[in-house]
């Protein structure tokens, strides 16, 4: 009877530690957009809608797969970005990007649009509970031209093991004129160390 409940207890946990594996990169998406795996964080504060999404390797191995792909090419593009942490921040007001509804004249709209282009290494940080902070190795910004529903944006991480320790990692981001003072999330790093794979 022990050893049918050290079985059952050492599935449990073999199954919680391990990664979680889709068909498709749609069911893929799907699982990540439900708020109750963990990864995907939202906030609203003062009117705006903050989303904050933990983006896994091989959603970016998919980006760059042809329709006729290999093996090779999957293990190729997973060697290419497996040493990267992904994380894409969404804000938004009334379903809208921010520049179309924050910006009240002319001056306050090209300071936004220059701390969106090239300003967001000084507002968003990561940082473990250590107070280690992680670098920001590079930042997209797409501009949508108000065709858009939120302001969308791809920040990139060193994926080190050591600032993957903790049971959290801290991402802020800070006032970019919404006055809604410094956004918070925290994210498990277990997420990150187990995150979802695509059966290629």
């Amino acid at each position: 009877m022990k050893n049918k409940i050290s079985i059952l207890i050492f599935s449990i946990v073999f199954m919680s530690c391990s990664n979680t594996s889709f068909d498709s990169k749609e069911k893929l998406w799907e699982y990540l957009r439900d708020v109750d795996n963990g990864y995907l964080h939202q906030k609203n504060v003062n009117g705006y809608d903050f989303s904050l999404l933990y983006k896994p390797t091989d959603l970016l191995v998919t980006q760059e797969l042809n329709s006729s792909y290999t093996e090779e090419d999957v293990k190729k593009l997973r060697t290419k970005y497996k040493n990267y942490i992904y994380f894409t921040l969404s804000m938004a007001k009334n379903n809208k990007e921010l520049l179309s509804t924050t910006p009240k004249n002319r001056q306050e709209f090209g300071a936004m649009v220059n701390n969106l282009a090239f300003g967001m290494g000084e507002k968003v940080h990561v940082y473990t509970a250590k107070k280690d902070t992680l670098e920001l190795l590079d930042y997209v910004y797409p501009r949508m031209y108000g065709m858009s529903r939120s302001t969308d944006m791809l920040f990139v991480y060193p994926r080190d093991k050591k600032y993957l320790q903790d049971e959290y990692i801290n991402i802020t981001i800070g006032d970019l004129g919404t006055y809604t003072g410094e956004v918070k999330f925290k994210i498990p790093t277990q997420k990150i160390k187990n995150e979802p794979k695509i059966n290629f």
